[in-house]
């Protein structure tokens, strides 16, 4: 593995770490405290991201994407990592890769304007009774003639209020396994405005303010078969396909918050006088720095490790669940110790620090929670043992 950035990744680093700068920063201030990103805003960034060849630059170069291979990919990430979250993911959307399953038909209904910038996805799996267990949603896609028939309620579902269209995973039916009934799973394509289908305000949310969630109601929603992303009863066999690099993704855009609040850190201890001497000189503080530095170090090189990995084709369920445990972890504790070294100030909103504090905190959650990446991890372990 070679550590080196090529040309061609500095490049991508420092165009996206301006347009950062220079078109996201300026608005964080706004989204934060009115907890609203306006769609004018929306708009006018979405265009320059364009021209900047920043949007769905995580979609291969065939369907209009940049082509990155992941490494580079994780290195964009982190970089807009540093932004507000509603701003970075809503106004240079990455649609979801797991479109790219989609058949010609639906690339062209569903992947293209997502790549454009015309319309924007949602993906719908976690439940009131059903997050990290998904094999017991109670959602269910019944098959009538050649329609399909959805019931239930979807939650937590992340932009789905500006989304024009879901990708909804619905219990499709059962299969009998060693360990007993095991629910099939079956992914759909649902159009906003499809009679049956409605679209609740979800939850006021400590983290990611300007970022909506919604809840997701399904009423006798009839489906055509050709809705239909994958193979009927293989929902789980395309979401693991298609969407395991989430992780990844995850732990990269909390490197970016981290070094941002490190950054911070280490200018204030620099330059705040305390007792005649900056306070940097003070071992509570200086060991505090030494100590964040080391484990944004580690998280870095686990995120990028496995990404590298990735691109070989040897990357594992254990390698993505070390990275993600890994950097949400570390951002969480990263984020504390800055606030702890600016004191009283941390805490203020003049600062971004207790936004990524605030918003460290969901990472722990989404994605798989760190119990589920320790269960992954402990799992594969045991495996050679036949525990």
């Amino acid at each position: 593995m070679d550590f080196g950035l090529s040309e061609e990744q500095k490049l991508i680093v420092e165009t996206t770490r301006a347009f950062v700068e220079n078109e996201l920063y300026p608005h964080e201030r706004e989204v934060e405290r009115t907890g609203v990103l306006r769609r004018e805003l929306i708009e006018e960034i979405k265009v320059k991201a364009i021209e900047a060849g920043l949007y769905a630059a995580n979609m291969p170069a065939d369907v209009g994407g940049a082509g990155l291979d992941t490494v580079t990919w994780l290195l964009y990430e982190k970089e807009l990592g540093r932004a507000n979250y509603a701003l970075h993911w809503t106004c240079v959307a990455r649609p979801s890769n797991i479109l790219l399953a989609g058949t010609p038909e639906q690339r062209e209904k569903y992947l293209f304007p997502c790549i454009r910038g015309e319309k924007w996805d949602c993906l719908a799996m976690t439940e009131p009774g059903a997050g990290s267990d998904l094999r017991g949603m109670k959602a269910t896609a019944v098959q009538d003639g050649d329609d399909w028939v959805l019931n239930g309620t979807k939650h937590f579902i992340s932009h789905a209020d500006l989304a024009d269209f879901a990708i909804v995973f619905m219990a499709s039916g059962e299969e009998e396994t060693p360990r007993g009934k095991r629910k099939k799973i079956t992914a759909f394509f649902v159009d906003k405005g499809t009679k049956g289908f409605t679209v609740r305000d979800g939850y006021r949310n400590v983290s990611h303010r300007g970022y909506t969630n919604a809840i997701l109601e399904f009423d006798d929603c009839r489906l055509p078969a050709s809705q239909v992303l994958g193979e009927v009863h293989k929902g789980f066999e395309v979401a693991n396909s298609w969407l395991g690099a989430t992780r990844l993704q995850v732990g990269a855009t909390c490197l970016g918050r981290a070094e941002r609040a490190l950054g911070h850190a280490i200018e204030y201890s620099a330059q705040r006088q305390q007792f005649g001497q900056q306070i940097g000189k003070f071992q509570g503080v200086s060991f505090k720095l030494a100590d964040m530095a080391t484990e944004l170090k580690a998280a870095d090189l686990m995120v990028f490790e496995a990404g590298w990995k990735y691109d070989q084709g040897t990357v594992t369920d254990q390698d993505m669940a070390m990275a993600k445990l890994k950097a949400t972890e570390m951002l969480a504790f990263v984020a504390d110790e800055a606030i702890q070294i600016h004191g009283g100030m941390g805490l203020m909103d003049d600062l971004p620090l207790e936004r990524i504090w605030r918003d460290a905190r969901v990472e722990r959650i989404w994605e798989g929670t760190s119990e589920i990446q320790r269960h992954i991890i402990s799992r594969a372990l045991l495996r050679p043992f036949g525990a």
